[in-house]
């Protein structure tokens, strides 16, 4: 590997670079002025931006509802390219092999339906957060406490765990690859980060994950190409042909295993897509996904969006990170060679997710510098967005709607900059104290099984009530700490049924609340179908209703385009698929089958556009 010598310029601070690994790593005066660039124009434009976001609330959290889908979407894969994506991806590869990227690649499906059926309703709601559509849809008590409720929960807690993942795979890159303290990594990023994202609001976020977008997928390409061309792998070809990774470039999970068959096909393919909620793959869309889907200037730019954004995500940006984790396998076999190259990396901190960094410290003058800004990017561009996010609950949903609703809008944005400040802090402490990104995942998948259901439905079927997701939302959190925390899940069972019961308890018991608990009110009913006008048998008695006693909630010329949605979801979902296997059969050099899969590809994209111009919409 390499150390860092002759950086002390950058902040005084990179010349503490460890002088324990076993070669050297130079920071050239190119690579520095690099970094230094790059930190200058990320907080250039939230300076630059600052003088517009701070007007209002709706600028400082949105935008003002102005922005294109293509720089939507630029931003959507900008801030999931978080500098923990890359090494959980790692980890999953090194210890599953490829095939076990369905345990998320699953989430396209619910991608997808968020992109044909969702997105025009979220856009069509003109809430603020996706929290505020609580009030929205449910009224009365239950749905306050439901809005503050989960303003506090995922705007804070779960947020927090969110970014403290993020700030553990910087803390993870910065110890190998530059030899620093977690202190110093986690001081140097949260500082400049937190900076820019109090003063740009929503637009210095999204303009610079413009910029973000092209370094961070030009650095990860890069840094695949050094990894396969390292001495000890050889080249494209010789590493799918070494026998150390014979076991693991499977595309495809082994069918003949029945637990893989259960647990990475089965299970998800059923259950998890539609049933888990997640960051950034919520069913039905959600947080910092709906966030852009609400600051888009109409539907159709939503809807191209979140297209953009899938297509991204799932065919075409895991390729990289995949390359990388197979050629550590054979530079860096399993944890004790990992170790032996990096002494000083604590214990606490040693994973399979370490093989990442690890395989950047390969990287050459110049294009170290690039890589390096690219994990700087996309570390940043996905704090700021949390960030962002999570101060709109707190300052929208709790503080503006519930402490003090009388404040002037410059009163709501000072807040925000220093909700942003304190979100900060907390993540950077719990980052100091985790170990793994891959446990943090599980984690998350596992709280949020059985409640997307409820996301789903709640649009198209009146008798959901806010009872109905308080009872979801309870019921998973506390069965899930159970089965995971207590031991009352019994370890002679597989570990693959935990999810789906946890998902049938859940379900059942929001289900009878539901019909236990009284609808929502008429009126509440009414202004949900006269705003969102989602249609469909799920909504027709409160049509009749309203019908019957003179009130008119359907617009003349409103469509039900739900079959044509799901419709289009399948089509979606086969395109995307297809380019993500042509990719990686390109990649393993079987250019036949890629070129065919390609074809696939391009042959459903045209009837995906027929399809979706017959519901009496478009792509953007």
């Amino acid at each position: 590997m390499y150390r860092c010598q002759n950086a002390s310029s950058i902040l005084g601070i990179l010349d503490s670079c460890s002088a324990a690994n076993q070669n050297e790593m130079t920071l050239a005066t190119i690579d520095i002025v690099i970094i230094l660039f790059f930190f200058a124009l990320t907080l250039g434009i939230g300076i630059y931006v600052s003088r517009t976001s701070g007007k209002n609330t709706a600028e400082y959290f949105l935008s003002g509802r102005s922005m294109p889908w293509w720089l939507l979407g630029m931003s959507m894969v900008a801030t999931t390219f978080s500098t923990d994506t890359p090494n959980l991806v790692t980890d999953i590869v090194r210890q599953n092999g490829v095939s076990g990227n369905w345990v998320w690649l699953v989430f396209l499906l619910t991608g997808m339906l968020t992109v044909f059926v969702y997105a025009k309703l979220w856009r069509k709601s003109n809430v603020t957060t996706d929290i505020e559509f609580y009030e929205l849809r449910y009224g009365g008590p239950p749905a306050r406490f439901l809005r503050a409720f989960r303003a506090i929960f995922l705007g804070l807690i779960f947020n927090v765990l969110a970014m403290s993942a993020v700030s553990l795979a910087a803390i993870k890159i910065g110890e190998v690859m530059l030899g620093l303290t977690p202190i110093q990594t986690i001081g140097i990023a949260s500082v400049v980060t937190v900076v820019f994202s109090s003063l740009g609001g929503f637009k210095g976020v999204v303009y610079t994950d413009f910029i973000l977008f092209f370094v961070a997928m030009i650095g990860a390409i890069g840094a695949a190409v050094v990894s396969v061309n390292h001495p000890d792998v050889g080249g494209l070809s010789a590493l799918f042909d070494n026998a150390a990774i014979a076991d693991k470039i499977n595309i495809l999970p082994d069918l003949n295993n029945q637990d893989i068959l259960i647990s990475l096909v089965i299970i998800p393919l059923a259950v998890q897509w539609w049933a888990a909620w997640y960051p950034g793959s919520e069913p039905g869309g959600g947080g910092y996904i709906a966030q852009r889907m609400l600051a888009a200037k109409d539907e159709s730019h939503a809807v191209g969006a979140t297209f953009f954004f899938n297509i991204m995500h799932y065919a075409l940006r895991p390729w990289p990170w995949i390359l990388v984790a197979l050629a550590s396998l054979i530079v860096f076999p399993d944890l004790a060679s990992i170790k032996e190259a990096f002494p000083n990396v604590s214990d606490h901190k040693l994973g399979h997710d370490l093989a990442y960094p690890a395989m950047l410290t390969f990287l050459p003058v110049g294009l170290m510098g690039l890589v390096l800004a690219s994990l700087i990017a996309a570390f940043m561009s996905t704090i700021s967005t949390h960030l962002n996010w999570g101060a709109s609950y707190l300052v929208n949903d709790l503080y503006k709607r519930f402490i003090k609703p009388n404040a002037s809008e410059k009163e709501f944005v000072a807040a925000g900059r220093v909700t942003t400040f304190i979100l900060m802090f907390l993540a950077a402490l719990m980052a100091l104290y985790m170990q793994n990104a891959l446990q943090i995942f599980d984690f998350i998948l596992m709280f949020g099984a059985g409640t997307g259901l409820i996301f789903l439905l709640r649009w198209f079927w009146w008798r959901i009530n806010a009872w109905s997701e308080i009872a979801a939302m309870f019921s998973s959190g506390i069965i899930s700490f159970l089965f995971v925390f207590s031991g009352l899940y019994p370890e002679e069972w597989p570990p693959f049924y935990r999810f789906p019961i946890i998902v049938l308890i859940t379900t059942i018991i929001w289900l009878v609340v539901t019909f236990l608990s009284k609808p929502e009110s008429d009126d509440t009913l009414h202004e949900f179908y006269r705003r969102i006008q989602p249609g469909g048998a799920g909504w027709q008695k409160v049509i009749n209703h309203a019908s019957d006693h003179g009130v008119s909630i359907v617009e003349p010329n409103a469509k039900f385009t739900l079959p044509q949605g799901i419709l289009a979801m399948v089509l979606g979902t086969i395109l995307v698929y297809s380019l993500f296997f042509a990719t990686g059969k390109m990649l393993y050099g079987e250019t036949g089958a890629g070129l065919i899969l390609a074809v696939v590809a391009i042959i459903v994209a045209f009837i995906l556009k027929n399809v979706w111009k017959k519901a009496g919409a478009d792509i953007i």
